[in-house]
């Protein structure tokens, strides 16, 4: 029974985190508990339990709220941005994948912790005939590409964008938009993204 105390302890600190964190992020953004609620489709009642640390919420409620933020699960439940400081170094060979919703495309993240940082920036690489689809994207935040290799063509606010090697390309996300390797070849970019404060 010893060998599973470390775990259990570890499992118990990042549940407890949850709560705080959701807080401090809804308080950032200025939302009382009854926006956020009608924004991620959560009770109030629910919010205010999570984040006082009175209920454990499912990962269906979890995904809900990170949703709801624009933010993967991984930023209520990232244990090592509990102080770990204000400076994120990652090595070449450290890249780990970045989540991303979208088929054919991979991304390997270039920065610190999602719990730390508002900027979070990754490699990209887009397969020919990948992107967000024929719908268009909004929501909070900017982003700035800077394509490597191949091109992307983007569409922002009705104008139409191709991005080529060496060409970059900064929006703000409020705005509609959608992106696509209409090309043979996969594309490379570096993809920074600016999320709401």
């Amino acid at each position: 029974m010893t060998d599973l105390a470390p775990a259990e302890t570890a499992v118990d600190r990042i549940v407890s985190s949850i709560g705080p964190r959701l807080r401090e992020l809804r308080l950032q953004q200025s939302l009382s508990l009854q926006q956020l609620a009608e924004r991620a489709g959560v009770s109030a009642a629910a919010i205010h339990k999570i984040e006082r640390n009175g209920m454990v919420p499912t990962i269906t409620t979890l995904l809900k709220l990170a949703d709801a933020f624009d933010r993967p699960v991984g930023y209520f439940v990232d244990e090592e941005a509990d102080g770990a400081g204000p400076v994120a170094f990652t090595a070449a060979p450290d890249r780990g994948a970045a989540y991303t919703p979208y088929s054919g495309v991979e991304c390997r993240s270039i920065s610190g912790s999602y719990a730390r940082f508002f900027l979070d920036g990754e490699m990209t690489t887009v397969a020919p005939g990948a992107g967000t689809g024929a719908g268009v994207v909004q929501r909070q935040g900017e982003e700035l590409v800077f394509v490597l290799d191949g091109a992307l063509d983007f569409e922002v606010d009705g104008l139409a964008y191709r991005v080529g090697p060496g060409d970059a390309l900064h929006f703000r996300t409020d705005r509609p938009h959608r992106w696509q390797n209409d090309g043979r070849d996969p594309a490379r970019a570096l993809w920074v993204r600016l999320r709401p404060l």
